[in-house]
């Protein structure tokens, strides 16, 4: 079954292009366009997409509000993905973006294959973060965003070591070569933390771990 795309930017041709390039996916279905977020709530309640590529800025209701509404309007367990759509990495709105909920940001000048790649990845529940633009954004958060370090509930010290790793950046296949664990494995103790923390995907992990003071920016260690 083909992933349903909505693609919501308030350029035509953008959002033109962009449509033209995942229709050419033959696991893809671009199923609307719209043009403001205020269009993209109504039509994500009667198409019901499964990943909604949304732009940051736009009139009448921006991206930030938009995710928001949509994701407190989903049902519970079956939610949209969403991936904004950013002109530069250090967008102001991304890091709140990803509080209200989106599952990573994209880059508005990336290739054709790494926006399919993009809808391909949150699609099947994983987070769109690249580890250097992850680190600028966490320490740029941190300067103006004070923590109180907390204790994650319930989750053993391998689940800890493992909750860090991914909140640095790390891919699974990273956190277990650096633990010297199966990658299987690591993605058990992923499962078991989205459960026990009750969070939605890795870029609620990376939220998380940063507010929570579970890490600090700076050096990965």
């Amino acid at each position: 079954m083909a992933i349903k795309v909505l693609v919501v930017d308030d350029q035509e041709v953008v959002r033109a292009g962009f449509s033209a390039l995942l229709a050419a996916q033959p696991d893809l279905e671009v199923v609307g366009q719209a043009g403001d977020g205020a269009e993209a709530i109504e039509l994500t309640k009667s198409l019901e997409p499964d990943v909604i590529l949304m732009d940051v800025r736009m009139p009448v209701l921006d991206g930030l509000a938009a995710t928001r509404r949509i994701l407190a309007d989903a049902t519970p367990g079956e939610p949209p993905r969403v991936i904004m759509l950013t002109t530069f990495d250090l967008d102001d709105y991304v890091y709140a973006a990803l509080r209200a909920g989106a599952s990573g940001f994209l880059l508005k000048h990336s290739s054709p294959d790494e926006l399919a790649a993009a809808v391909r990845v949150v699609a099947a529940g994983d987070a769109l973060l690249a580890p250097s633009v992850t680190r600028r954004l966490v320490e740029d958060f941190a300067k103006v965003q004070p923590v109180v370090p907390i204790t994650p509930v319930h989750l053993t010290p391998r689940e800890s070591d493992v909750l860090r790793l991914v909140a640095r950046g790390l891919t699974n296949r990273q956190i277990a070569d650096k633990l010297v664990l199966a990658e299987q494995t690591v993605k058990s103790h992923v499962s078991n933390i989205l459960t026990k923390l009750d969070l939605r995907d890795r870029a609620q992990v990376v939220v998380y771990a940063y507010e929570a003071g579970v890490v600090v920016p700076g050096p990965r260690r």
